[in-house]
């Protein structure tokens, strides 16, 4: 790493000692390893805090992605073979470890299609014509599309449109069709979820067409769906429209993905020893996103809280030192907005101090304040 990484270091461990650590500044470093002394004060730690320490956990955290398909994400093998490793470390060096598991939206998209198959077959570019929509089933589907209780000129454009919103709009659609819907009113996934249940094998969601609603635009579905949906501009899916309006369209919508519910988990390390009515907690998010290791984002954040917390084994400090990695951050934050939505209003006053530690591997860092509001 460079001088600056190792300084990102120092940071880490500089400020939990300053807030946690029993003051000892007599305190000499004694023949034993780093490892079996007690680091009491920050100079001893600092003394052990290496990058060298830290590398090892990223390596360890790459070779359960080498062995995962190349990723860490939550939800995956690679995750939870580096929970466990994290769980099963800090156990082994004797903190006391919680492992928080929570369910949450799973999605992963490998590949997918948009094509007008009849009459004047159009091949249509992803993220130019159409955007496959978060949380879309898998599917590869070629069926004539229905419209579903659109509003378009000749008259004047709705306020709002309530297109695939009501049970009643699907009233007379058939089954085996791909359902062309107007964005309006309720969300994405609860017209895709009212298609499926009126048996279509695919949506297509266009936009609104009032001035700032014509483009096309990138949604999501909120939730896991089963059956593939697309967004398209206003133009595209009037042109659908009036095509259809002279006789049958064929689509085609292809759509490589992974939608569904998964389970993953925090992990918490608090110290034996310790004032509970006052907190000082170090966090930092264990997942890689889909396509990557995320050795840098975060193996060098979680890494770093690893190696000090293993430093910190025979410390008994003034306040209590509580350790976590997230899960699912990649998702939405979604292991840290669990854990603190879980705390009741005593816990929360309980913390003093949160630390967030995110790559710190890289060469242009910087030490922010959140509003913490």
């Amino acid at each position: 790493m460079r001088n600056g990484r190792a300084v990102r270091l120092a940071v880490v461990v500089a400020a939990l000692t300053a807030l946690a650590l029993v003051p000892a500044p007599g305190a000499q470093a004694g023949p034993a390893s780093c490892y079996q002394r007690n680091n009491d004060t920050t100079k001893k730690l600092l003394e052990c805090m290496t990058v060298d320490g830290v590398r090892g956990h990223q390596a360890q955290l790459q070779a359960f992605a080498d062995a995962n398909d190349d990723t860490r994400v939550s939800g995956s093998d690679g995750y939870n073979e580096s929970a466990d490793y994290v769980a099963e470390t800090l156990e082994g060096v004797g903190y006391e470890v919680t492992r928080q598991e929570f369910q949450f939206n799973f999605f992963q998209e490998f590949d997918s299609a948009f094509e007008r198959v009849s009459p004047n077959p159009r091949t249509y570019e992803d993220q130019v014509d159409y955007d496959l929509m978060q949380y879309s089933g898998p599917g590869d589907v070629t069926a004539e599309i229905q419209a579903v209780d659109l509003e378009l000129p000749p008259g004047p454009l709705p306020t709002s449109s309530t297109s695939g919103c009501e049970d009643s709009d699907f009233a007379s659609f058939v089954a085996g069709r791909i359902a062309l819907i107007q964005r309006g009113v309720c969300g994405f996934g609860d017209k895709v979820t009212n298609a499926a249940e009126a048996g279509a094998v695919g949506v297509i969601i266009f936009n609104e067409g009032q001035t700032g609603r014509q483009a096309l635009f990138f949604g999501t579905l909120s939730a896991p769906k089963t059956i593939p949906a697309v967004g398209i501009s206003f133009a595209d899916g009037v042109e659908l429209n009036t095509m259809s309006q002279t006789g049958p369209v064929t689509m085609h919508i292809f759509a490589d993905t992974i939608s569904e519910v998964r389970t993953t988990e925090n992990v918490i390390a608090e110290s034996r020893f310790g004032n509970d009515d006052n907190v000082v907690m170090a966090g930092a998010h264990l997942d890689s996103v889909p396509e990557g290791p995320g050795i840098n984002d975060n193996g060098s954040g979680s890494g770093a809280l690893l190696e000090t917390a293993i430093l910190l084994r025979k410390l008994e400090p003034v306040n209590t030192l509580r350790f976590a990695w997230w899960g699912a951050e990649e998702s939405g934050l979604l292991g840290s907005l669990f854990y603190t939505g879980g705390l009741t209003e005593d816990e929360v006053e309980d913390i003093a101090l949160y630390l967030n530690f995110d790559m710190i591997g890289s060469p242009n860092g910087i030490r922010m304040v959140y509003d913490g509001d």
